[in-house]
């Protein structure tokens, strides 16, 4: 019971996350932000930047299909996730194409459904099946969610973070597994371990990382 409740208490703190990182610009230099940047490993500059851009591209939605789309707009490294539902292929295209001239943007991911917006009964639905994807995470005690971005649209989920090979495995197979989703989109930045190794030293700061794990020999 004890471990149902923090697992359900760190999931309700992870979902609460992306609101408070919402708030980075106006808040730079702040405890919350403090605490959210040092267990990213993006730079704080990035966080921003990528907050900046999800603001941009939607407002950057071609005007006459702004009321017949449904877009959301999630940037992770300077790489956009677009989401959601635009009625026709034409609106699709064109919502990706305002997206690639914006500064900044190394990659597109275009993952628009072609059809009626969602209803608000299946965004709720959505947003279920995100919370117990970052609850499974914490609870599997292999990767940090904090460097996993989960989205989730019409049931399928889109996995973005930074991470090695190792924490890409189990994200998507904790994604794959969860009840209620209908597939996985892999958009993760796999870095090799080396790399991954150095930004959380960076990030880490003053901290003294753990210890690298002793190789075993076999006789």
């Amino acid at each position: 019971m004890q471990k149902a409740k923090l697992t359900l208490a760190a999931a309700a703190l992870i979902v609460a996350l992306p609101m408070l990182q919402g708030c980075v610009p106006a808040v730079i230099g702040g405890a919350a932000v403090g605490v959210m940047s040092a267990h990213d490993r993006r730079t704080t500059g990035t966080q921003t930047d990528d907050e900046t851009t999800e603001w941009k591209a939607g407002s950057q939605i071609p005007e006459q299909y702004k009321s017949l789309s449904h877009v959301n707009f999630t940037s992770y490294n300077r790489r956009v996730l677009i989401t959601g539902e635009a009625p026709n292929d034409e609106a699709k295209s064109a919502i990706e194409a305002a997206t690639r001239k914006l500064d900044g943007v190394r990659e597109v991911y275009n993952e628009l459904g072609v059809g009626p917006a969602s209803s608000l009964g299946s965004r709720s639905t959505d947003s279920y099946i995100d919370s117990k994807v970052k609850a499974r995470l914490v609870d599997s005690n292999q990767i940090s969610a904090n460097h996993i971005k989960v989205v989730t649209e019409r049931a399928i989920v889109h996995l973005m973070g930074i991470v090695n090979a190792r924490e890409a495995k189990v994200a998507v197979d904790v994604a794959r597994t969860t009840a209620g989703v209908k597939k996985v989109v892999n958009v993760l930045e796999i870095l090799g371990d080396d790399d991954v190794r150095r930004l959380d030293n960076q990030t880490l700061g003053a901290r003294t990382p753990p210890p690298a794990t002793a190789p075993v020999e076999t006789r």
